[in-house]
């Protein structure tokens, strides 16, 4: 036998068997790799008994309101004997997933032999944080073993024993997690992810939503004492423009308590500067963890399809709730639609129902507020999906505001209309904005809202004004259109000088005898004689 074929026998004779001599062990890991321990390190996972009170979990948030119902689901769920039990816990990028599951763990540790909190974004940090509990569990294998040894004895330990929590944080798919589920089965788990899809035959969800409007209330006034309590009118509306959602509503209360400002003076800023204010942070924040960060995660993992994106600056641009799906019809073949809505709820970007979307409104903030550099939130696509959105209310408006049978489809889009209208400016109307605002005046008109009638025909001869010129028959049009919805209002004191002006234009540009400067006339003199 040459020397060769003697080491390549010696190599397989001792392969996992321990010497007596040395008391070593050779383990082999799962790249095949031998790593030599010493024999007191060694200790079969059935026999490790875990340190009294292991965890590794952070601190139990200090500021904690709500929630009530959703830790009651997980008493109830995870209080229970017996084999593995799995909640998934799911919801908006923000809403406070990872503060519900900490807040719960820590009240709950001293009754699981160990607490572990595994961040668990991807496989490695699952690799990772399981490779940290074999160390904790056994300190004598640090640095002795790779990490892919150590997990795999992680999960050996979890399978032999029970009444252990484990916190997976942050799941992006469920798939990461299902090998896990499947090994260690004598235990508990709780899970956080941004994903509501996928859990079925893995985990009961627990749906997370954003707080109520007297919970954010009292949430911003523990953060900013006094400031809130002074003007709590402000402090609602500060909470309502957040969208209830407690990371916004901490960040902004750590910035208002930083930079000694009011609501009110948060609410200003807000409006003349969004792009900034919604990347704003308080001193020490976490810049990737700003309301303009929060989800770019999820918008990254969607980038692979534009139609996904291009969704969701569409409905940006509409009322958070009760978005109809017809709206989006024709913006792509019906499968791929189906699908980019599908995947925009699968990651709780939106909420789909069969009929209607719905959509957080400071998602929809941050959609539509352009940020040159950030591919999410590029301008120019910004300025497309909101002409896009406007079409798409275009062409579903009911093509008689006169017929009754249609009215029910009109009152499902006024709130999309005024939502559209509240956010965008007469300089900047198309001409399909703007028609879409005409018609929908008068359809109000018709109806008897007045008052919003006004503000729709004022919000059209605006913009035809900027965009066609004083003179321009449309703007003429809009001029005496506004100038009707007065006198139906009975301010006469608009109705008539405005009337007087058009038969003016009327005259002037079409001629004294053109039909429309006729009906100028017919309309000035029937005001004038209802006024005596």
């Amino acid at each position: 036998m040459s020397p060769a074929e003697r080491q390549i026998r010696a190599e397989g004779d001792v392969s996992g068997i321990a010497s007596t001599g040395d008391r070593a062990v050779n383990i082999q890991n799962r790249a095949g790799q031998m790593t030599m321990l010493p024999g007191e390190a060694f200790v079969p996972v059935t026999d490790l008994d875990a340190p009294a009170g292991l965890t590794n979990l952070p601190a139990r948030p200090g500021l904690f309101v709500g929630r009530a119902r959703e830790l009651a689901c997980l008493d109830a769920a995870l209080a229970g004997p017996g084999g593995v039990v799995v909640q998934a816990v799911h919801g908006l990028g923000g809403v406070g997933k990872s503060t519900l599951a900490a807040y719960w763990a820590v009240g709950h540790a001293a009754s699981h032999t160990v607490t572990w909190w595994i961040t668990a974004d991807s496989p490695s940090s699952i690799d990772a944080g399981l490779a940290r509990l074999a160390r904790a569990l056994q300190p004598a294998l640090a640095g002795a073993l790779p990490t892919e040894a150590l997990r795999e004895r992680a999960v050996q330990w979890l399978a032999a024993h029970q009444g252990w929590l484990i916190v997976l944080d942050n799941v992006t798919s469920p798939g990461d997690v299902a090998p896990l589920l499947a090994q260690a089965a004598a235990g508990r788990f709780l899970i956080t992810s941004r994903r509501a899809t996928g859990w079925h035959n893995l985990a009961d969800p627990v749906r997370l939503d954003v707080l109520t409007p007297a919970q954010a209330l009292d949430l911003l006034t523990q953060i900013i004492g006094g400031a809130a309590s002074g003007d709590p009118d402000s402090a609602a509306k500060l909470c309502a423009e957040l969208g209830f959602l407690p990371l916004a509503i901490e960040q902004v209360g750590a910035y208002l308590a930083e930079a000694s400002i009011t609501p009110q003076d948060y609410l200003d800023l807000l409006e003349h500067y969004p792009a900034e204010m919604y990347q704003a942070t308080a001193e020490g924040g976490d810049a990737a963890r700003t309301i303009a960060r929060i989800w770019h995660v999820t918008l990254d993992r969607l980038a692979d399809e534009p139609l996904t994106g291009q969704v969701l600056r569409i409905l940006a641009w509409y009322a958070s709730d009760d978005i109809p799906r017809a709206l989006l019809n024709g913006l792509g073949a019906p499968p791929a639609l189906t699908g980019a809505i599908g995947r925009l709820a699968a990651y709780s970007m939106i909420t789909a129902s069969p009929d209607v979307l719905a959509v957080h409104r400071l998602v929809q903030a941050v959609a539509r507020t352009p940020e040159p550099g950030d591919p999410h939130r590029d301008p120019q696509a910004i300025e497309t999906a909101c002409e896009q959105a406007s079409r798409q209310l275009a062409a579903a408006i009911p093509d008689d505001w006169q017929n009754p049978a249609q009215w029910p489809a009109w009152r499902t889009l006024l709130p999309h209309i005024d939502a559209l209208a509240s956010h965008t400016h007469p300089e900047g109307d198309t001409r399909t904005t703007i028609q879409l605002i005409a018609w929908t005046g008068t359809f109000l008109h018709g109806q008897g809202q007045l008052e919003l009638a006004v503000k729709y025909f004022q919000r059209t001869l605006s913009a035809r004004e900027q965009t066609l010129g004083a003179d321009h028959p449309d703007t003429l049009s809009s001029r005496n259109n506004l100038a009707i919805a007065y006198y139906a209002a009975g301010d006469l004191g608009r109705a008539i000088p405005l009337l007087e002006e058009v038969l003016a234009d009327r005259q002037r540009v079409l001629g004294a005898d053109h039909p429309s400067a006729l009906t100028a006339r017919d309309n000035l003199a029937a005001v004038r004689r209802s006024s005596r």
